[in-house]
């Protein structure tokens, strides 16, 4: 729909140059006016203002300017009608379109709200479309809104205002991703998200490492600094070049590509007698590896022992080829 008002708009606006070019040329070689007075009388004849000529017109003139005036008329009403109607259109695409995404907002639960989309929050974004993971985006842009707004639940908005939050849906999100390029601002926000939804597990980007402390004091769960990682990222590279890229190798970019997943619990209790990691077996079963536990209270246990008890609020980490993690999700109907 809006590729055809586009179209519409474009003939319009071609007509009314081909009116225009009409005018002048016919005045310019009908009654030899110059180009400067050709213009002028298209113009005054065309808007119908009523100016008078620049001189008398003789009878060919006369009878030109009678067809100018009716072909302008009827062109300039198609063009305005055209322009109204796009006008129109395309706002009340724009108020469907909000209203369809606050429809979406509000039927999500346990969600993830991510405030800001330059660099960080793209990249949050794009691994959670990978993951399937509902999100919705704030950010205060427009341009950068409309770029994206196809594939994106977006709240246009300052994340510092209370009421751009609940529009996010902060009371029943359960996370939230303060990835603002300014630490004041990343601040405001976790003392704003925190107060709206105690329960709410919030991670927030820090520039300085100074901020580290002041965000968890705010209610941050967990502060990360990109530039503290891409430097120890670089610095391993020189003093374990291998390991590092062993380990980039073992990338969590999407369902097509993981060589990593953590698995609840939860998942395995219905499959399994006596619950432990070797009843699991998934070795044999899957072809995946267990390379750590999460203990219920977050303790975590690297290369646990294939006779430990699993608890139901703990999970695995498992450690396989793509093609094996999928065996995984399907044989133990992980989503």
């Amino acid at each position: 729909m809006a590729k055809l008002s586009r179209s519409r708009i474009y003939l319009a606006i071609a007509m009314l140059a081909l009116v225009m070019m009409f005018g002048v040329f016919g005045y310019r070689f009908l009654s030899d006016y110059s180009w400067v007075d050709a213009f002028y009388m298209t113009i005054i004849t065309v808007t119908t203002v009523g100016f008078s000529e620049v001189r008398p017109l003789d009878p060919p003139a006369k009878v030109f300017t009678v067809l100018l005036i009716i072909t302008s008329v009827f062109i300039f009403a198609f063009a305005i009608s055209v322009i109204t109607e796009y006008v129109l259109s395309r706002n009340s695409l724009q108020l469907l379109k909000k209203k369809k995404v606050k429809n979406k907002i509000r039927s999500l639960n346990n969600h993830i709200i991510i405030c800001g989309f330059g660099r960080n929050g793209n990249q949050a974004a794009q691994r959670l479309t990978a993951y399937k993971r509902p999100f919705v985006v704030v950010e205060r842009d427009k341009e950068v809104i409309e770029k994206y707004d196809d594939d994106i639940l977006f709240v246009e908005g300052d994340a510092n205002e209370d009421e751009v939050l609940a529009q996010a849906g902060i009371e029943n999100a359960k996370y939230l991703i303060a990835a603002l390029p300014d630490d004041a601002a990343n601040l405001f926000v976790v003392l704003s998200a925190r107060q709206l939804n105690k329960s709410l597990f919030i991670i927030s980007r820090a520039s300085q490492v100074a901020s580290q402390k002041k965000l968890k004091l705010a209610g941050a769960n967990k502060v990360i600094m990109p530039d503290k990682i891409g430097g120890d990222h670089m610095a391993s590279l020189v003093v374990m070049p291998d390991l590092i890229t062993f380990m980039d190798k073992l990338s969590t970019e999407g369902e097509h590509t993981t060589n990593l997943e953590e698995v609840t619990i939860e998942n395995f209790m219905t499959n399994i007698d006596n619950h432990s990691l070797r009843d699991l077996d998934l070795r044999r079963k899957t072809g995946c590896t267990i390379i750590g536990y999460i203990e219920p209270d977050g303790n975590y246990i690297i290369n646990p022992e294939a006779d430990l008890k699993l608890q139901p609020q703990g999970k695995v980490i498992v450690l396989g080829r793509p093609e094996q993690i999928k065996k995984l999700n399907e044989m133990f109907h992980i989503v």
